[in-house]
């Protein structure tokens, strides 16, 4: 398995970190893109993906929480950054029309300004999108032909934008929103559609904790979690209970589908083959 997304530079990790690796990998996690939001954060990935740089991987993107603090120093500091191996995906870039925690004439500037920064320096991206399916939809579409590669993060909506971001040739990461049953009934109808060869697994963590993880193994809640996370941390090691839930799903061997969507992560992201390695 691979985890294509997970914000391990967030703060709730600073205390034990080199511990929620260990548990990652004795979890059955072959490798970690660190996902990149803001300015802090992409220097923040590109320094822990040192401590594994064989099974450590990054992005670095402005997110559209953040596209209001967008300057010339954003792209020249992702330019930068993209020279370095471990650097395979810009993103964490597009959308928010949720929250608006930018203007959203800004989110579209600076979605397309990033667009065009991944064409220039043939990089694959990692989208963020909610409540924004029209104008998102509509600026990738403009630029889809140009881009490397395509991922639609934290799928969550529906079976017409699923449909939609296929007929562009996008790849859909799926997170423990999938778990449940609850919140994620429109995504659990939605999920099995997409073909095995576009789909690829995440964790998003420190947050979305997969419902369905047995009781006896959720982690207690922490006085230290900060806001959005519901004072329960989700980790990578919790990868496989996404798999799992999605493989009941769609009728699919959970140990398969991770094989097949870590296969399908080192084509997206570029990442050197592991034969042997990418199993649950």
């Amino acid at each position: 398995m691979i985890d294509i997304g997970a914000n391990l530079a967030h703060e709730s990790f600073d205390l034990d970190r080199e511990a929620v690796f260990s548990r990652a990998w004795g979890a059955g996690v072959q490798a970690i893109i660190l996902t990149g939001s803001c300015r802090q954060s992409n220097r923040a990935v590109q320094q822990l993906r040192l401590t594994a740089p064989d099974r450590l991987y990054c992005t670095a993107g402005v997110h559209p929480h953040h596209a209001s603090d967008w300057t010339d120093e954003d792209a020249e500091l992702i330019t930068s950054l993209a020279a370095h191996a471990g650097l395979v995906s810009l993103g964490e870039c597009g959308l928010d029309y949720h929250r608006d925690l930018s203007p959203r004439e800004v989110q579209r500037k600076v979605f397309i300004a990033q667009l065009e920064l991944a064409i220039r320096l043939e990089k694959p991206v990692f989208l963020h999108q909610r409540s924004a399916h029209d104008d998102f939809h509509a600026i990738v579409r403009e630029y889809r032909a140009a881009l490397p590669d395509a991922c639609v993060h934290c799928f969550t909506d529906t079976a017409a934008a699923r449909d939609a971001y296929l007929a562009l040739d996008c790849h859909i990461g799926i997170t423990g929103w999938v778990c449940d049953k609850r919140r994620g009934a429109e995504l659990r109808a939605v999920a099995p559609g997409i073909p095995l060869d576009r789909l690829m697994i995440e964790t998003d963590a420190p947050y979305l904790l997969p419902g369905n993880l047995p009781r006896g193994q959720r982690p207690g809640k922490r006085h230290d979690d900060k806001p959005g996370i519901d004072g329960r941390r989700n980790e990578p090691a919790y990868l496989p209970w996404v798999a799992r839930a999605l493989a009941e799903l769609r009728g699919d061997d959970p140990a398969e589908l991770g094989a097949v969507t870590a296969a399908n992560a080192r084509r997206f992201f570029r990442l050197p083959s592991a034969a042997g390695r990418d199993s649950c």
